[in-house]
């Protein structure tokens, strides 16, 4: 049998970080807030890329590592990135001006994310990434839904949440919480989904064409 936990950090190291993420990753850990690890940031830089996205949506700004790994892979996308720390949000803005990422490129919005997201426009966005706000993430799901374009893609941090999600003797809250985001997607007609162990659990989706849909109900 394959050494899984050697394999799982063989991935995360495979992830090279540029400069200006590793300085945000820095102060992230200065300030204790938790970044998404090398791995997730290069699949959400892949995801960026494939997508060919030009319009991104990010709840958990955290100090912009994240939101660099997007912007890494889609170097000509819009990023709005919500979160309620003002402290957060001021590192951010220095990781992208230190990334020399266009003031244009960034829209860094104060708020829960549930609360932003409802206000946003309908099918205007290419990927939608949630990493913020536990306790409404299951209505940040059927807002991304909204949000996204067909062939879009939303993708979720934390999905197996401290290894714990596989195991069914453990309830507490959080864990309860992400398999009912894995439920939400198992059997969606509407996704084509994935569930990668990378970091902490990457849950990716993509949004289905109405008659990929209509194919699978046949």
């Amino acid at each position: 049998m394959v050494d899984k936990i050697s394999s799982w950090k063989y991935a995360e190291e495979f992830a090279v970080e540029s400069e200006s993420i590793v300085r945000a990753r820095m102060r992230a850990s200065e300030i204790g807030v938790e970044s998404v690890t090398p791995s997730v940031g290069s699949h959400l830089a892949v995801l960026a890329s494939a997508t060919s996205a030009k319009a991104i949506v990010e709840a958990g700004t955290g100090t912009g590592v994240s939101g660099l790994w997007l912007l890494h892979g889609a170097p000509g996308a819009v990023l709005a990135t919500i979160d309620v720390e003002p402290e957060h949000q001021a590192a951010a803005k220095l990781a992208f001006t230190e990334a020399e990422i266009k003031s244009s490129q960034t829209r860094v919005i104060s708020g829960r994310a549930i609360d932003v997201m409802s206000n946003m426009a309908d099918g205007a966005y290419d990927l939608v990434f949630l990493d913020a706000d536990r306790d409404t993430i299951e209505e940040q799901l059927v807002e991304a839904q909204r949000l996204l374009r067909v062939g879009g893609v939303v993708a979720i941090a934390h999905a197996l949440w401290r290894d714990r999600v596989p195991d069914p003797a453990m309830r507490d809250e959080a864990t309860t919480i992400y398999r009912d985001v894995i439920k939400f997607f198992s059997g969606n007609k509407f996704f084509a989904t994935a569930l990668s162990p990378a970091g902490d659990g990457l849950l990716i989706a993509s949004k289905l064409t109405p008659y990929v849909v209509a194919v699978g109900e046949l």
